[in-house]
């Protein structure tokens, strides 16, 4: 019994540490009609991030911040001076700024079912699997993460 609490402890530390820490400031384009990227932007915010959302301008900014359309999503954000597109979980974002490589930013191409944002109720549990992308500076990628 008290294995299973001492676990449960252990697991909760991660958490604490991310509610003591000030948010990180992220700003995020999106379609104002667009559901998903308001549940990934939810995401972000319940694991340690504060946005700025502009309703518009995803493939302007985009294309400003210098990310190939290969790559694109229905969102795109900017966070600690990195590209971040698509339902990226927060867990990979946290990665990429204590590590800082460098990148461009990291990528989930297109809207994987089961990534943050496109993992509620109306896909019924599915989870496909899908990479997290980091981009580098000259357009080339490698896989940061892949999610099964």
């Amino acid at each position: 019994m008290l294995r299973g609490a001492g676990l449960a402890a252990l697991a909760a530390l991660p958490l604490a540490r991310a509610a003591t820490r000030a948010p990180v400031a992220f700003e995020v384009w999106k379609d104002p009609r667009c559901g998903c990227c308001q549940d990934w932007i939810a995401h972000m915010e319940q694991n340690g991030f504060k946005a700025k959302v502009y309703q518009e301008g995803n493939e302007a900014a985009r294309a400003r911040l210098g990310l190939a359309p290969r790559f694109g999503s229905c969102h795109t954000a900017l966070v600690g001076g990195y590209v971040v597109e698509g339902h990226v979980p927060a867990s990979d974002v946290l990665r990429l700024l204590q590590t800082k490589p460098a990148a461009l930013g990291l990528a989930v191409p297109g809207m994987p079912v089961g990534s943050p944002g496109m993992d509620g109720p109306a896909y019924g549990g599915r989870r496909d699997k899908y990479e997290v992308l980091l981009v580098r500076k000259d357009g080339a990628s490698t896989v940061f993460r892949s999610v099964v």
